[in-house]
């Protein structure tokens, strides 16, 4: 039986379309979603018996069954109680995403463990039926399961693959002690933007924006066009209500480069087309902002979401 190191990649959007609200609460999107190279280690050993332990280097993530990468672990048990009770699981977790950063780090860390376990356990199950077991956990999981590009719909549960984007660099930047409720920007802007009975403002909203163009544009590998097609229906709620967030988008601007808020935020995000240039963007940042609460990092596009980094018997 081996243990396994896996690197769980964070995730970004590059459009974000809300299309209608439904019945169970949720919205029915279109993303364009992303894997960067901003990453997560997530190591598996058997413990022996039917027990899930987890530990984090991380104070504010929890370490217990409310844990997404726990309760990961807690359905692959219940779904194949065998090998869960001879071997168990030990799940040790060094973050280096961001905690609340709207970069779907825990979603990430999940779809690590149930990779993680189809391999420890050597359950053969298929890119496709792991996607499913990510589906009963959350939105994000499905697409942390495999990664790279690709176009999600529903509540993100139904994917489609993109033309890989790996020459592209991103420059995130969040405020430490900045977070902002996915569900109040959804609820905001269900109340603001999906209201039936403001029918004008409903149909101005859905003749502003048109995923094909983007999918278009990453097809073709138009790397400025890409950039000047970056859209969030989220900004509308989350920007006017939180100015710092505004602002930090707004100084990416003033750089030169494409930038959007990414998910529901806080985070932004800046794109660019070399590691120079985006070194001299987060120096840029640096200097325009100077606020010690505020964390930047430099990645790039990826492939791939999850990676076995080792293996070890």
């Amino acid at each position: 039986m081996h243990s396994y190191s896996l690197l769980a990649s964070a995730k970004i959007n590059l459009y974000l379309e809300i299309l209608r609200s439904r019945p169970d609460g949720y919205h029915d999107l279109v993303m364009v979603l992303q894997s960067i190279d901003l990453a997560d280690q997530i190591d598996l050993r058997p413990l022996g018996g039917d027990t899930i332990s987890l530990h984090c280097n991380h104070a504010e993530v929890p370490q217990d069954e409310s844990n997404l990468a726990y309760k990961a672990a807690a359905l692959m048990a219940e779904k194949f109680p065998e090998p869960f009770a001879k071997y168990g699981v030990d799940i040790t977790i060094q973050k280096r995403i961001p905690v609340g950063a709207g970069l779907a780090g825990g979603s990430t860390n999940a779809a690590a463990v149930l990779v993680g376990l189809n391999l420890m356990w050597n359950l053969k199950l298929s890119d496709r039926q792991l996607q499913y077991l990510g589906s009963l956990l959350g939105s994000d999981v499905p697409f942390c399961v495999v990664g790279g590009t690709m176009l999600a719909t529903g509540r993100g549960e139904y994917l489609s693959s993109l033309p890989t984007l790996d020459d592209l660099y991103v420059v995130l930047g969040k405020y430490r002690s900045l977070s902002v409720s996915t569900a109040w920007a959804y609820q905001t802007f269900r109340h603001q933007y999906l209201n039936l009975s403001d029918a004008p403002t409903l149909k101005n909203h859905l003749q502003r924006v048109d995923s094909e163009k983007m999918v278009s544009a990453i097809t073709s590998k138009d790397n400025s066009q890409i950039g000047q097609l970056l859209y969030n229906d989220l900004e509308r709620v989350v920007l006017p209500a939180y100015p710092q967030v505004k602002r930090l988008k707004e100084e990416f601007q003033h750089t030169g480069c494409a930038a959007m808020m990414s998910g529901s935020g806080p985070t932004v995000l800046a794109l660019t087309q070399s590691r120079t240039k985006a070194q001299q963007i987060l120096d840029s940042i640096k200097i325009a902002i100077g606020d010690s609460d505020l964390e930047l990092w430099i990645s790039k596009f990826t492939r791939s979401s999850i990676q076995v980094a080792s293996a070890v018997k």
